[in-house]
């Protein structure tokens, strides 16, 4: 069953969309200001964020790049800030769907059901003769034979595949993967990179694309 995480201040909307979600077979954990988003947050487990832009102690964006700073969580915008800045802004922070309001119910959950769906086709991955499984954290051989990947070395790859055909830049990979907290450098992503590209079998890197003075870009759906 899908966890959603619903970040929505007005309790009426927010009680009729997660009382819809719900309806739909979905775990939805409501909170109705950044700061009673926190805990929601920390728990983890969510399969997708629903978040309004305009809160009354802060910002939907601000939650974003806080949860795209540590999972690869697909997230998507709610909000009456319809201009082409403010969409411009959810989509460069990987905003995954921006919704205007006022909207359709229907409309809605035809776009949370898009964003599920095509997160759960990519948790998943079956490049030549190797099964990547991004849940679980393992590269599985034709046969048999299991490769486990580090934590971090499986986020990385989950960015790269989820943001495909689109380059990487390193530092991008470093804010995401790494977090303010840690003190990586560069060269931390390259060693991440090497790490992935053996247990793929991908030393010619072409499954992971360096891009000359940007980083990386997968190129793995072209071999499934």
């Amino acid at each position: 069953m899908s966890r959603v995480l619903l970040v929505e201040d007005d309790a009426s909307l927010g009680r009729t969309l997660a009382d819809r979600l719900e309806r739909e077979g979905l775990t939805v954990g409501w909170a109705r200001t950044v700061a009673d988003s926190q805990k929601l947050i920390a728990a983890g487990g969510w399969d997708l964020a629903i978040l309004d832009v305009k809160l009354p102690d802060g910002s939907g964006f601000g939650i974003a790049r806080q949860i795209k700073r540590l999972t690869t969580t697909p997230v998507m915008f709610m909000t009456a800030l319809n201009s082409a800045e403010n969409r411009l802004e959810g989509y460069e922070i990987g905003g995954d769907e921006y919704l205007p309001k006022p909207f359709h119910l229907k409309e809605f959950m035809i776009r949370v059901r898009h964003v599920l769906a095509t997160q759960h086709q990519r948790r998943q991955v079956t490049v030549g003769d190797r099964t990547i499984d991004l849940d679980a954290l393992v590269v599985t051989l034709a046969d048999g034979r299991v490769l486990p990947l580090q934590t971090r070395d499986g986020k990385v790859l989950a960015l790269l595949i989820q943001a495909a055909p689109r380059v990487i830049e390193r530092a991008e990979i470093l804010d995401r993967a790494w977090g303010e907290d840690k003190f990586p450098t560069s060269r931390s992503v390259d060693n991440a990179i090497v790490r992935l590209r053996q247990a793929l079998g991908d030393e010619e890197g072409v499954l992971i694309r360096s891009v000359r003075g940007l980083g990386y870009q997968w190129f793995g759906e072209a071999q499934s």
